[in-house]
């Protein structure tokens, strides 16, 4: 398998694979497993790589079979959840630092094909997007609705990123979590 920054012709894959685990079209069955939320367009999707070089993939046998999606907070500003998130980083310190659009980044979602689950390649691509957002950011923020334990437990216990605090934005509760960039994850 091989880990890399998208290019604008992995977006087709990125949204094949997208469109199988979010949460409008994923098979109910699959549900429990972990899902995403965000629809994406491949306009956003270019944007995403051309502006910020935030999407990165895993290829296994010519297929993209996972991604992650991380960029600044001004590329995140236009849904309504991140804007809502981005008023209160003032609110919240972490590593001795009042967070801000400066020296915080938004991380995910994560999508990873079911057929690689367990085999490693979610702390192989975390720890990419991480270093070569580490050269731009200090610290990693994201979030995780409470009904996606899957995705919980695997950030918390197998990456080790930090609950910050908990919160409700349109009828649904959240983990907020942030990670320091400088810590490489023990793979």
């Amino acid at each position: 398998m091989q880990t890399r920054i998208a290019t604008i012709d992995d977006i087709d894959e990125v949204l094949e694979l997208h469109y199988r685990y979010q949460i409008d079209s994923i098979e109910p069955e699959d549900k429990k497993d972990g899902f995403v939320t965000t629809p994406f367009t491949k306009e956003q999707l270019t944007k995403l790589i051309d502006e910020e070089q935030g999407l990165f993939i895993t290829i296994k046998d010519a297929h993209v079979v996972a991604y992650v999606m991380a960029a600044s907070w001004e590329f995140w500003s236009a849904w309504p959840m991140f804007a809502f998130m981005i008023k209160d980083l003032p609110n919240l310190e972490y590593i001795g630092q009042k967070l801000s659009t400066k020296n915080s980044y938004q991380y995910g979602p994560v999508c990873i094909d079911k057929s690689v689950r367990g085999s490693g390649v979610l702390e192989n691509i975390f720890e990419f997007a991480r270093v070569e957002m580490s050269k731009r950011y200090p610290i990693l923020v994201t979030f995780i609705n409470k009904i996606n334990p899957r995705s919980y437990e695997a950030h918390t216990r197998k990456i080790g990123l930090e609950v910050i605090k908990e919160f409700e934005y349109n009828s649904n509760n959240y983990y907020e979590l942030v990670y320091d960039t400088s810590k490489k994850i023990k793979l």
